[in-house]
């Protein structure tokens, strides 16, 4: 991040700016990846007119980068009259989509529009492997071929790679496979439970051994991890987490929420305008006020130094949003571990309960 970009976050963050936001604008997939944590409701989508008007309530609130996902964006009719009215009001623009429905004209299209960038995932180089995460047969194939099509258009393009246990072996072929192909490359270790408590993605995680290689590798983690830890915590007055902060996540439905990680509704914007959720909700509030030393159990944990604890896996593994996230208890063994650090992370006891 550029030192202007970190300015305009930091200055986001003081002032309460909601400068990023991600918006679902279907939870309808074409793919049915055994590790996805979103959940199809029996509520209606938000119509054309209702997502143009949440648009216009963003750029008034300050809002500058936007995210449009799903789902698969591309099963909505309406998506380039919608990415049209976002480039009209002038936001950064980005799309995650599997790129099974990109076609020539289309890639030309999102070109002509102005889009940023399109993320795909790409689970493996093994045609079998990522097609055995997506459940359908020929689904790399189709998705290199939307890459090539929206690259040759011009379009910045970012292949993400969340690790599971199935395919974590082969995430150095997937950055090779990124490079050959010119595009940016993302590794992610975190597989979450599913938003409605649903704890059946969490058997597909890392195990504390594979961490340890991702860890290692210094491609993907180039600063060196702590070897000591400190004898008092100098963060205890940080903010927890950045959700809900300067970014939020608004679902297919209408719901704001503070993070799409973090499933906790403030309100809906088919009741209330999004400025008003933003600034009255309650339970936004309730976000923005935790402080490190608020939680009850990683407040004194060893294994802070080593910890990229997420507040949203803490609730739906859970049910407490002040409590440790057992994911992130994990990733900080294993980081203590590779560092010779002997430290007692703060729970690792299996989850309770999920919240309904």
């Amino acid at each position: 991040m550029s030192a202007v970009s970190e300015r305009v976050v930091e200055r986001s963050m003081a002032a309460g700016i909601p400068l990023s936001v991600h918006v679902d604008l279907t939870m309808r997939c074409n793919e049915r990846c055994v590790h996805c944590y979103r959940v199809v409701e029996d509520r209606g989508e938000l119509t054309t007119a209702e997502v143009k008007a949440l648009l216009a309530d963003l750029a008034r609130a300050g809002t500058l980068y936007l995210t449009f996902s799903g789902g698969e964006i591309f099963l909505r009719p309406d998506l380039f009259e919608l990415i049209a009215e976002a480039k009209r009001l002038r936001f950064d623009l980005r799309l995650k989509s599997n790129a099974l429905l990109i076609t020539e004209e289309r890639a030309r299209r999102l070109r002509e529009l102005g889009v940023r960038q399109v993320d795909v995932s790409i689970y493996s180089t093994d045609p079998a492997a990522h097609d055995a995460v997506t459940l359908i047969p020929g689904s790399l194939e189709r998705s290199l071929a939307g890459i090539a099509r929206l690259r040759a258009a011009g379009i910045g393009v970012k292949i993400n790679c969340p690790l599971m246990r199935t395919t974590v072996g082969g995430y150095r072929e997937v950055r090779a496979l990124a490079e050959r192909l010119g595009v940016a490359c993302g590794i992610d270790p975190m597989i979450t439970a599913r938003n409605d408590g649903d704890l059946g993605p969490v058997r597909l995680r890392l195990r504390r051994a594979d961490v340890r290689r991702v860890l290692e590798d210094p491609a993907l983690n180039p600063e060196p991890l702590p070897t000591t830890v400190p004898a008092e915590r100098p963060d205890l007055d940080d903010v927890a987490c950045g959700a809900g902060h300067n970014a939020c996540y608004v679902s297919a439905y209408g719901d704001v929420m503070p993070c799409v990680a973090l499933p906790l509704a403030c309100g809906n914007v088919r009741e209330t305008p999004f400025a008003e959720i933003w600034s009255t909700s309650p339970r936004l509030r309730e976000v923005r006020a935790i402080r490190i030393r608020d939680l009850h159990t990683c407040a004194g944990c060893e294994a802070a130094a080593f910890c990229t604890r997420c507040p949203g896996q803490a609730l739906v593994e859970d049910g407490d949003l002040y409590g440790p996230s057992r994911a992130a208890c994990e990733h900080a063994l294993a980081g203590a571990e590779l560092a010779g650090v002997a430290v007692v992370p703060a729970s690792l006891a299996p989850p309770r309960r999920a919240p309904r």
